[in-house]
């Protein structure tokens, strides 16, 4: 009864389950959004309106704000994670690529991030883990094969979501390594200020801030703050910080199951049979990645 929440053996697993269902989620809602505003002006009002949120959270319990160096670490997190990442995989589906070819890019992440931290973060992973990883990214590649449309992707529409993966795999990975003690409430309103200090330039100058204001963009973007920006972010950050870095992105994987299963109710579209046995292939690889006997990372106790 004594014990934190956040001891719990549940807690984590419930973290976990939270960021895939909302992650998978936010695919359908920012396909929403960008049909009432481009993708910079988007993203500028979503953190726009996710700063003014923040704002009461931060004057009511007064955490501790990075400061010097930590504050350099955080806001460098901060623009790779949301305006590198957002803002390069929301362009490119802006440019005409299917969410298919674009969620196949970016579930790339789990094995990028299992090299990095294999190689430089002194993460050791047992061959089973490795296997998981592949078969992981084999269940998306059959999950999304029906979207996938390759006469659409040119050289040039590829580079945003090229540079949208490296920015989310350098943000994840830099955060944990470089701000691990950072209060996550304050370190968002500094990273939520300085994406907007970054894209609302952009959103100005190419895309003239024109927006078609509606109920639906409304709600993809009260959606994608509160649920995506806020808690789902926090909670990666969280999961991140208690446990090995391949195993909490190999979660990533299962967020286009997800957005699978709510495409059907949203917008009419059955999953094919193909799509079906790569969720199954999906599940299994993220089992074998994250199942709890791991080998300890080089030097840590067994």
């Amino acid at each position: 009864m004594t014990r934190r929440l956040g001891e719990t053996p549940w807690f984590d697993a419930a973290l976990a389950w939270y960021f895939v269902t909302v992650w998978g989620s936010g695919f359908l809602a920012t396909k929403i959004g960008l049909q009432h505003a481009a993708p910079f002006t988007f993203l500028t009002l979503r953190f726009a309106f996710g700063l003014v949120c923040l704002i009461p959270i931060v004057l009511l319990m007064q955490p501790r704000f990075p400061a010097g160096r930590e504050l350099g670490h955080v806001v460098v997190a901060g623009l790779l994670m949301h305006a590198v990442h957002l803002g390069g995989s929301h362009y490119t589906q802006y440019l005409g690529v299917s969410a298919g070819i674009t969620a196949l890019i970016l579930s790339a992440q789990p094995l990028i991030t299992a090299l990095i931290a294999a190689r430089w973060m002194g993460e050791t992973l047992a061959a089973r883990q490795w296997a998981g990883v592949v078969v992981g990214l084999s269940g998306v590649a059959l999950i999304v094969w029906h979207k996938v449309d390759v006469h659409e992707a040119s050289a040039a529409s590829l580079i945003p979501v090229t540079v949208s993966l490296a920015g989310v795999t350098a943000g994840t990975l830099y955060q944990r390594v470089f701000c691990p003690l950072v209060d996550l409430r304050s370190a968002a309103a500094v990273q939520f200020a300085v994406t907007i200090a970054a894209l609302a330039p952009l959103a100005w100058a190419f895309e003239d801030l024109r927006v078609d204001w509606s109920w639906a963009l409304a709600g993809s973007i009260l959606f994608l703050v509160i649920g995506a920006s806020l808690l789902a972010v926090s909670a990666l950050h969280t999961l991140m910080r208690r446990g090995q870095a391949t195993r909490v992105t190999s979660l990533l994987y299962l967020t286009p199951i997800f957005a699978v299963a709510l495409e059907l109710p949203l917008f009419g579209v059955v999953p094919s049979a193909l799509s079906l046995a790569g969720i199954a292939v999906t599940c299994l690889g993220v089992a074998l990645v994250t199942v709890r006997t791991f080998l300890p990372a080089r030097g840590a106790p067994s």
